[in-house]
């Protein structure tokens, strides 16, 4: 079965750090664009970051940029996002999910449209206080 599970969320202070991790079942990453999502409550869906291990591109929603970092282990078929300096405008629910389709940049299925991913996780809450 097609699955993406979410984990490493948590609470933290401002200014802190959380890695949260995406692993992945039924499939391998290969060839695929995984993707990071946000949720905050009353808020729509937005995209935060996502990447590509053909060509081991990334993209990023300006407003995590130079904060967050997207990763990806083909051993582990996994993807990784690291937090830093999060801020509490951070604080949703994130999800990852997988392109629709096979793509080979990141920036073809950046996270603008959440229509262009088709399997979602269940998403892990990351609350920041001020």
């Amino acid at each position: 079965e097609v699955q993406l599970v979410e984990s490493g969320g948590g609470l933290v202070q401002a200014g802190g750090s959380l890695r949260l991790s995406c692993l992945l079942s039924g499939f391998t990453i290969d060839r695929y664009t995984i993707g990071w999502f946000r949720q905050a409550p009353g808020k729509g869906r937005e995209g935060v970051s996502c990447i590509t291990t053909t060509d081991g591109s990334t993209w990023y929603a300006d407003s995590v940029r130079g904060r967050l970092t997207i990763s990806s282990d083909s051993a582990k078929n996994a993807v990784f996002l690291q937090m830093n300096s999060l801020e509490p405008e951070d604080t949703a629910v994130y999800y990852c999910a997988r392109s629709l389709v096979t793509s080979t940049t990141a920036q073809e299925f950046n996270t603008r449209r959440t229509s262009w991913y088709d399997v979602w996780g269940q998403g892990t809450q990351v609350t920041v206080s001020a």
